[in-house]
């Protein structure tokens, strides 16, 4: 075992693990460490824990220390200096005629570079922007095109269920959506209701699926052929995998009848499938 402390640089995004060097934090204090962007003030999400040297990525790098009144007012210098960037930034952006979207700046807590995120619907020359922009503050200056996820993670924001965006709140890093998924658990293909606010398959889709995969190996699916207790044969015309409840077509008859997948013996299972035109339709909801 190895003690850790777990530091999230940006709300919502991944963990890292570093040694307390000797530390006691707690979850909420700001740490000043090395990282591969320079020197970085993160705050701790994990506090002083043993954990298992095999969940370690060696080497361990230590903090430099807990942040002081100092390391906090330079930060607080940024976040100022951040602000001013990204209004330098829009007015430069007019300037040239880019077609582009500022989304945030970060400035890296050593002053050593100042990052602009932005998102375009094509790739952008922003090499004029870049000289502008060193022009102006100085210093090292990155420009990163982002997804439209990646823009609401950023920024935040409500969803449809009322509660703040799985991504800006506690989602690390963004799970592959399908839309075989929303198929599988009999959701209606209407991208209005199995999107988010990004435009983009909702990520919560992903949260049941395991659930749904699992159920679905038991229930017969929409065209499976069954055999009834009274030994009559049907065909499924509904299926409901939560509550196992089916609505069956038996043969020489025109009326479902209702049933339930432990009162049936399944002949041939049917197969659940995303048409060409609904999937030709759909295919930019599954769009990192």
């Amino acid at each position: 075992m190895t003690e850790i402390i777990g530091v999230r640089f940006k709300d919502g995004g991944k963990i890292y693990y570093f040694s307390p060097g000797g530390n006691q934090v707690h979850t909420g204090d700001l740490v000043i460490t090395e990282t591969a962007r320079g020197t970085e003030c993160g705050e701790v999400a994990i506090p002083n824990k043993q954990i298992p040297k095999t969940e370690i990525t060696a080497p361990l790098k230590p903090i430099i220390r807990v942040a002081t009144k100092d390391d906090r007012r330079i930060m607080e210098l940024n976040r100022k200096k951040e602000a001013k960037a990204f209004q330098v930034c829009q007015q430069k952006i007019a300037f040239r005629g880019l077609k582009m979207n500022l989304v945030d700046v970060e400035c890296t807590f050593d002053n050593s570079k100042l990052l602009f995120y932005f998102t375009a619907d094509n790739r952008v020359d922003f090499r004029e922007l870049v000289k502008d922009l060193a022009a102006v503050f100085r210093t090292r200056i990155e420009l990163r095109q982002i997804g439209v996820r990646d823009k609401a993670k950023i920024l935040g924001g409500i969803g449809i269920c009322g509660r703040e965006f799985c991504c800006k709140g506690h989602l690390q890093d963004f799970q592959p959506v399908s839309i075989k998924m929303a198929k599988e658990q009999g959701l209606s293909l209407n991208p209005a209701k199995i999107s988010g606010c990004c435009g983009r398959l909702m990520c919560c889709l992903k949260y049941e699926q395991n659930v749904y995969e699992e159920l679905l190996r038991i229930t017969p699916k929409m065209g499976a052929l069954v055999v009834m207790k009274d030994g009559t044969h049907a065909k499924v015309c509904e299926t409901n995998p939560l509550t196992g409840d089916l609505k069956v077509l038996p043969d020489k008859s025109d009326v479902p009848v209702k049933t339930n997948r432990s009162e049936v013996t399944l002949l041939r299972d049917g197969k659940i499938k995303v048409n060409q035109a609904e999937r030709k339709a759909l295919k930019s909801l599954e769009d990192q």
